[in-house]
């Protein structure tokens, strides 16, 4: 036999948290240590220990040449496919030990078959257990290296409105989104026909369990009768409605203070801004659609807000066990997180709980004690952002809901008139050629890519498509009828407008 390494068990526990102990080789019932290979294999990979306690004693092997022999028969007999994994004896004061190393496998489900069953098992924190339905499923997509938003739905691009997505990518990334940016970018495949991360993206997405659920809670606890919230909200759609949806039930529910200070004010919101707003794209995008039933929540309390999420960590591991400053990046729907992240909601690398937590530290009134936490189980993610201003002295300090009116915006038209006649000049070029600001023309371009030259629209169209305050809308309204680019529909009743057609 080839001389054992010396064993250190520290020197194993801390690289991995995924691990499993046992006092001895159990040949008559290898299910009870073959679940873990199962479960190793499923995941992320993991280490078995043979020779050693529940209790951390290391008692060692009696025949540890036999033990690895018949280790490795039970592993390629009871094993269906059979795992990638490394066996090596260590010794330590004398005793034997085995240890075996299993990588994380690339060919789920793997199987434990035996005593008439077929079981796939998953690691849930220490435990090995046995995968359901809807875990099962998870593991053949992982198997067919397939994630739930790359799957083909029963829709085509054509049976589905995409207004919001038109409008919102074109107004944050300056660029129109193409019938081939749907295809490259996983929306749809070659045939138009949409994946599920298309589905989700579209204006009255027929997921019906795409849902968000907001309350904002009166006092520090959910109670039981509906006269105890303050405001209660349910959303669905697109993907991007929930999100706006709830960044401004957010924004209605929680207040600004402020202070100033020699040189201008000191802003102190109950919630950094950017901090909730990566909590609220990270339940959307990174949840668990095949959890039927079950929706993002948003729950505000007097001192907190919770944001819940379908679906644990995506490798199974529990986020209060792990060092969230090294928590790589991994991602369930990475279709969805790729055109979030060209939209610019998120980066394309890097942990939020990072951003989240460094946006807290920064804030006026941030304590230790208030920073960011998270939780999460086998199917349930959890954060909880703690309201800053709770309980803080109101001493020299004003407060109020801070709100924007974009309608300030003052702009000179002049006497100027346009007359486009008969000339053909292309609608982004007649824009450019106009004082507006730069976020003013972007608006009025992504409206006019998501509704064209033939569609009648409302304020309230407007409101629906760009997210915009009502005043700002109007107004909105009020410069494209300056400069001629609208012309109101008559006979249809007040209020209704078409772009007018250039270049024909």
């Amino acid at each position: 036999m080839r001389k054992a390494a010396e064993f250190k068990l520290d020197d194993f526990l801390g690289e991995t948290t995924l691990y499993d102990k046992k006092l001895t080789l159990e040949e008559r019932k290898p299910k009870s240590w073959l679940k873990s290979i199962s479960a190793f294999a499923n995941g992320d990979g993991g280490i078995l220990f043979f020779g050693i306690s529940d209790e951390d004693e290391l008692r060692g092997l009696q025949d540890v040449k036999r033990a690895s022999e018949k280790i490795s028969e039970l592993i390629k007999e009871r094993m269906d496919p059979i795992p990638k994994v490394s066996l090596k004896i260590y010794r330590r004061d004398g005793k034997d030990f085995i240890i075996v190393n299993v990588a994380a496998g690339m060919e789920t489900p793997y199987y434990y078959v035996g005593d008439g069953s077929r079981i796939a098992f998953i690691r849930i924190g220490n435990e090995s257990v046995p995968a359901g339905a809807v875990e099962l499923k998870r593991l053949v997509m992982k198997g067919s290296k397939s994630t739930f938003d790359s799957l083909l739905s029963q829709y085509r691009l054509e049976d589905l409105d995409f207004s919001k997505l038109r409008a919102t990518y074109r107004l944050r990334t300056g660029k129109k989104i193409t019938v081939d940016d749907f295809i490259s970018f996983g929306l749809a495949d070659d045939n138009h026909v949409l994946t599920n991360a298309g589905v989700l993206l579209a204006d009255e997405s027929p997921m019906r369990h795409s849902r968000l659920f907001c309350t904002r809670w009166l006092g520090l606890d959910k109670a039981s009768g509906l006269m105890e919230a303050w405001d209660d909200k349910e959303y669905s759609g697109s993907l991007l409605s929930l999100l706006q949806n709830g960044e401004e039930f957010i924004k209605n529910n929680t207040k600004m203070r402020w202070k100033k200070i020699a040189d201008g004010r000191i802003d102190m919101p109950d919630y950094p801004e950017r901090a909730a707003l990566e909590c609220l794209v990270n339940a959307l995008i990174h949840r668990d659609y095949m959890e039927l039933g079950s929706e993002v929540h948003i729950d505000i309390f007097d001192n907190r807000m919770e944001i819940y999420s379908p679906g644990g960590m995506f490798d199974g591991s529990l986020v209060q066990n792990l060092d969230t400053d090294l928590v790589a990046s991994k991602r369930r729907n990475p279709i969805i997180a790729d055109i979030f992240s060209r939209m610019k909601y998120m980066e394309r690398r890097g942990s939020g709980f990072k951003k989240i937590k460094g946006d807290y530290q920064y804030a006026y009134n941030y304590r230790q004690d208030l920073a960011p936490k998270f939780q999460s189980t086998a199917t349930s993610f959890f954060v909880t952002l703690y309201n800053l201003n709770y309980n803080v002295p109101a001493e020299k300090v004003a407060f109020g809901q801070e709100k924007v009116d974009f309608g300030s915006e003052k702009v000179d038209f002049g006497s100027e008139k346009v007359d486009f006649g008969s000339e053909k000049v292309d609608f982004d070029i007649i824009l450019e050629q106009k004082h507006f600001s730069n976020i003013t023309k972007q608006r009025i371009k992504a409206l006019h890519d998501s509704i064209g030259s033939s569609k009648i629209f409302t304020r309230k169209k407007i409101l629906e498509i760009m997210h915009l305050s009502p005043t700002y809308a109007s107004n909105l309204i009020a410069k494209m009828k300056q400069i001629g680019i609208i012309e109101p529909v008559l006979g249809q009743g007040k209020g209704k407008y078409k772009f007018k057609i250039f270049g024909d």
